[in-house]
């Protein structure tokens, strides 16, 4: 069964930006995942026709939102995560998500859902503090059209199979 996420895609410039400055820091996972928000963590299914038809009814459903990413937070000590924050657009992020994760998305979150964008994963704890200090003044904002339906592989990493316009 392939392995599925949905995401809120970071558009350019930012997205290269991020990706990069979390491969410099010595990130290696950054190189196969693109930058995002998540809205349904990697979660297997297997019927890409129901999987389609639930996402383009949920996004039908939703109008496009401006999304405004500031600042760093982190989830240390629960989880070794820093991330640059969502300011604007949580609500939005967060309907989205929940809905999103009805049907046959549906699932128990690990963690209760915060909208946020991963800058380091996994690193020592060094070099999570460097990242939390060197992104703080991190800033800017887009507007959310569409999300994003990604598939795994082991050999290319995360990429995206389909999208979904808001409000269409």
């Amino acid at each position: 069964m392939p392995t599925v996420g949905v995401a809120v895609a970071i558009p350019e410039p930012w997205a290269t930006r991020l990706q990069d400055y979390r491969l410099s820091i010595g990130d290696e996972t950054a190189a196969k995942i693109p930058t995002h928000v998540t809205l349904v963590p990697p979660t297997e299914h297997a019927d890409p026709v129901v999987l389609g038809a639930h996402l383009a009814g949920v996004a039908r459903r939703h109008q496009p939102f401006t999304l405004h990413l500031r600042g760093t937070g982190t989830f240390r000590p629960v989880s070794p995560v820093v991330f640059v924050g969502v300011v604007q657009g949580i609500s939005n992020c967060e309907r989205l998500a929940s809905d999103v994760r009805s049907g046959p998305l549906q699932q128990e979150l690990e963690f209760p859902y915060h909208p946020h964008v991963t800058i380091a994963h996994h690193l020592p704890d060094d070099v999570l503090d460097r990242a939390f200090s060197e992104l703080a003044d991190f800033d800017c904002q887009f507007r959310v059209r569409e999300f994003h339906l990604y598939v795994h592989t082991d050999d290319v990493g995360w990429q995206v199979t389909d999208s979904y316009p808001l409000g269409e």
